[in-house]
């Protein structure tokens, strides 16, 4: 199937293109015109060099410095001293941490998964529009991202509250009887999640969706295939990649965040993110604080390294084989 789409889009290419413009022969000083030299590997070592000092400075020195913290012996940074893997113990043998790293992790695989099942649909009706009208449909995109988190997240505690906008909605409706409490569950805090990362996935599923050709979706529909059977075997092989950065994206944020579940969720709803917070901002245990956090550093990169191995065996794979 895909290998007659292809075959169809570049025979109607094929016959456009001598309709649509003329070739046009290189010019004598094009021709003349000596080669680029230049040294590339002192080229791409310059190109490189500010993106790996960034890198170095303000992430692996920053990394390797919570996981000394996360050995040292002691409950405060500055009593701590020597080598110890009392924190990691603690945290694997307590089971009550153990959930909580469960649940963040399924809390992020739902967030994601709202995400794209919502982001796609608009990255890929945003990606088919003019180029000026998308232009200003994903500025309206962009614009939550302008905003502080802190703002955002006090808004929803002014809609989600006992006397908030969506309780007042719903008496005045007549659907519910008296105000129901919104704030401090599971559902609020996915649900404040994915208005906030909801733009990384539009924006990942937009710019890779502008790079198919649409002349492949007009050469299935002449091969007779229905709008499912081109957007399950054209659309989805060729927009992977958007979908798994979006995926990653969306999931590793959320994974992180510690200011939503500490403000929607409360104690209520314990994140690995807001324990790490409350462990070092609020008790000062900062070995046991980078124990907890290079812990979701080694879980999230193992299961996103994973999860992206495995999404690439099954869709561009199948892809392939495909064709």
């Amino acid at each position: 199937m895909a290998e007659q789409v292809v075959l169809a889009a570049r025979v109607v290419r094929n016959w456009a293109q001598p309709l649509l413009s003329h070739s046009l022969k290189p010019s004598e000083g094009n021709m003349m015109r000596p080669p680029f030299r230049q040294k590339p590997i002192l080229t791409a070592a310059l190109l490189l060099a500010p993106m790996i000092l960034l890198l170095v400075g303000f992430l692996m020195v920053p990394a390797i410095g919570v996981l000394r913290y996360s050995f040292l012996d002691g409950d405060y940074l500055l009593d701590g001293h020597g080598f110890t893997l009392r924190h990691y113990l603690r945290f694997f043998s307590d089971t009550y941490y153990s959930s909580v790293l469960w649940d963040t992790f399924v809390d992020g695989l739902v967030v994601s998964l709202i995400c794209l099942l919502i982001g796609f649909p608009v990255g890929y009706s945003l990606a088919r529009l003019p180029p000026l009208a998308r232009r200003w449909r994903t500025i309206i995109v962009i614009m939550p991202l302008t905003l502080s988190l802190v703002v955002i997240v006090f808004g929803w505690l002014i809609v989600l509250g006992r006397n908030g906008l969506l309780n007042s909605v719903l008496v005045n409706l007549g659907i519910i009887s008296s105000p129901k409490t919104f704030l401090f569950a599971r559902p609020a805090v996915i649900l404040v999640l994915v208005q906030q990362f909801l733009p990384f996935m539009i924006l990942s599923v937009m710019s890779v969706v502008t790079q198919i050709d649409p002349v492949l979706e007009h050469a299935a529909s002449n091969l007779r295939a229905n709008r499912l059977v081109t957007f399950r075997r054209v659309i989805i092989p060729l927009a992977t990649p958007g979908i798994l950065v979006g995926f990653n994206l969306v999931f590793v944020l959320s994974i992180s965040a510690f200011i939503t579940p500490r403000l929607i969720g409360g104690n209520r709803v314990p994140m690995l993110g807001s324990l790490i917070y409350e462990r070092i901002m609020s008790e000062f245990n900062w070995p046991s604080g980078a124990a907890m956090a290079f812990i979701l550093f080694v879980a999230g990169l193992g299961f996103t390294a994973a999860f992206n191995a495995l999404a690439a065996s099954r869709f561009v794979r199948g892809g392939r084989h495909a064709l």
